[in-house]
């Protein structure tokens, strides 16, 4: 397909025409050529010859273009203001009138006359038909579209028939594009390539005539595709990103982008609003045109922001005995990746995103946690919750009441005990065993129940004994006992000794006896020396604690005269003798004190002085160590 030809600036070209006459036997003008093309802003030369009758003498001769009606002067062309500074005569008044314009344009497209008039009458004449001047121009032809490599013709041409001695010089882009001249007015480009894309125009030598510029267009498939991003520093999450595509192609390419091996967009542009971090990635855009296609290489987009979802896992998914080695992961999504600290309940214990527990013990117990932390931000994990089993230790027992213990109180003894998971507990007391739970009650408690106890704490990693502890339970005395040291008679003059016995907790400090109802000393032995008579009687000891007191049963105490002791021995050595006698003897006694205590009991203020007289007559019996005298 030709271009349409377009017009350049003119150089300067003359033409030069064979003349052909236009005679006459006297009076005519002659013009080389009655049509005239020119290069616009060329000089034209129009040849021109005139005859006129001898005798006639010329008064003016011109050029003019413009012919007035008949009897009218024409204008003359020197002295018109349009021509007078292009025009130039360059004839005589005698038979050259050659004339030169400069710098044609396409106004000065008009048929040209020339007019000469004589001294004589009618002696007038205009050269008609004239001149006829048409102004062209030089256009470039290329091939309307030309791909990169084509081989590619460039002509230049004009409507003017030029001679077979023009030589024609090429420009691109107003530089020449070659020093050679060519009188070929053809410019072939072969493998065209898109650096030989530009403005064309062409020219004649040694004429002041460039032809306007042609763009050569070369279309190639898309090539150095590149992409750029915007802001080009760090990016944050939410922030507004542009990614620009860059691509040499022609025609214009279309643009898709690529994340991965998805199309998220079209366009040379790109823009990403509220960025998030699931945009980061790999981006490339993709060029195509009707030519081809290319690829740019991939740029990361990498959006920085905060930790977030962060936790913690463990590496065992049972239970976790001590002396186990645990270990504790951390996971945070976080860009850049976040420093990572471990807390223990609020304590910090260690950096890193694995923390691992050796030989573990219950101390480390508790509910672990970790922090991520970054230039953005930081973010802490749920707890985690290490339960560390472990056999009983540590056991103890505690009693309430803290203190004394009475009888009769309601007892609680107390097994505490560290272990996990907690562990069964039994009670035992002096080695045997009495009872289960952490609690062991006793309602009403008795010294029976006083004695050593432990507990016993068992789960399925162990068990273990408590220490003992005592159990001492308070009582008022009871069992209260008076007796008469020694055995056989108590004679006027011997000594005696009375003693109280007596079953309390704590120990009775606090002892008196009594004579009949008399008080009569204080303290648990009582003795008598130089016993007299009158010290026969009914005696008895009240033993006394905090916590209470008790009276004895009576004993009876017998003082015997000098006179019954030597009937007592004579009496032993003839036991078999007096059998008889011994046994009414002990009879009446017996009656007697009996008499005498129901006696003591029927009266409120006894006399003591009667008690001489307890014992005025005696039985002896050896399962008695006691000396009953008669009364």
């Amino acid at each position: 397909m030709v271009m349409p030809i377009r017009m350049a600036p003119p150089l300067p070209l003359i033409f030069l025409f064979i003349i052909y006459g236009v005679s006459s036997s006297e009076w005519g003008v002659s013009y080389s050529s009655s049509q005239i093309c020119a290069l616009m802003n060329s000089s034209v030369i129009m040849n021109c010859s005139y005859a006129y009758p001898p005798e006639n003498l010329i008064m003016t001769a011109f050029w003019t273009n413009n012919p007035t009606k008949v009897g009218a002067e024409p204008p003359d062309l020197s002295e018109d203001p349009e021509y007078s500074q292009r025009f130039q005569y360059l004839g005589d008044k005698q038979q050259n009138c050659s004339m030169k314009l400069n710098h044609v344009t396409r106004k000065d497209e008009q048929e040209y006359y020339f007019r000469f008039t004589a001294d004589k009458p009618n002696g007038k004449w205009i050269g008609k038909p004239g001149v006829t001047l048409t102004v062209t121009d030089l256009q470039v032809e290329s091939p309307e579209r030309v791909t990169e490599g084509d081989s590619v013709r460039l002509t230049c041409k004009s409507s003017c028939a030029l001679t077979d001695r023009a030589t024609f010089i090429w420009y691109r882009n107003s530089e020449p594009l070659t020093e050679r001249r060519d009188r070929n007015n053809t410019l072939l480009l072969q493998s065209v390539r898109r650096e030989d894309a530009g403005r064309y125009s062409c020219a004649v030598h040694g004429h002041n005539l460039t032809s306007p510029e042609l763009k050569l267009n070369v279309t190639f498939a898309p090539r150095n595709a590149s992409v750029s991003i915007t802001p080009s520093g760090e990016i944050l999450e939410g922030d507004s990103v542009t990614l620009i595509c860059s691509s040499d192609s022609n025609p214009p390419a279309e643009i898709s982008w690529i994340k991965g091996g998805t199309t998220v967009g079209s366009g040379r542009i790109y823009n990403i609003s509220k960025i998030r971090s699931d945009h980061s990635g790999e981006y490339k855009c993709k060029s195509i045109n009707e030519h081809g296609e290319k690829y740019s290489e991939a740029v990361n987009l990498n959006v920085m922001y905060p930790p977030r979802s962060s936790s913690v896992s463990i590496n065992r998914s049972g239970e976790i005995v001590e002396g186990d080695s645990v270990t504790l992961s951390c996971s945070s999504d976080s860009n850049p990746p976040a420093d990572i600290s471990w807390f223990n309940g609020g304590m910090f214990v260690g950096y890193g995103r694995i923390y691992i527990i050796s030989n573990i013990s219950s101390d480390h117990s508790g509910e672990y946690k970790c922090k991520s932390i970054n230039e953005h931000g930081e973010k802490y994990s749920d707890t985690m919750t290490l339960n560390i089993m472990y056999p009983p230790r540590s056991l103890a027992v505690s009693i309430s009441p803290c203190c004394e213990i009475v009888e009769g109180d309601l007892v609680t003894l107390i097994c505490s005990s560290d272990s996990n998971p907690p562990g069964k507990i039994s009670w035992f007391k002096e080695g045997k065993f009495v009872g289960f739970g952490r609690i062991y009650s006793i309602s009403k408690i008795t010294s029976d129940h006083s004695g050593e106890y432990k507990c016993k704490s068992r789960n399925k990693h162990g068990e273990k004994y408590s220490d003992t502890v005592t159990l001492n339970v308070m009582y008022p005395p009871r069992n209260i006992l008076a007796s008469i040291d020694g055995s056989g008679g108590v004679m006027e003059g011997d000594t005696v000794t009375l003693i109280c016995s007596s079953d309390s907790n704590p120990p009775a400090l606090n002892f008196s006896w009594f004579k009949g109802e008399m008080f009569v000393k204080s303290g648990r032995i009582y003795s008598i020396s130089k016993i007299r008579s009158d010290h026969s009687g009914e005696y008895k000891c009240k033993s006394t604690n905090k916590h209470g007191e008790k009276i004895s049963d009576a004993v009876t105490l017998c003082v015997m005269s000098v006179r019954w002791y030597l009937w007592f021995k004579a009496f032993s050595v003839g036991v078999a003798v007096g059998g008889i006698f011994f046994g009414a003897s002990v009879y009446i006694c017996l009656a007697k004190k009996k008499n005498r205590r129901s006696a003591v009991k029927d009266s409120a203020n006894p006399d003591p002085s009667q008690d001489a007289n307890v014992c005025s007559s005696f039985d002896v019996s050896e399962k008695s160590n006691q000396i009953i005298p008669e009364v």
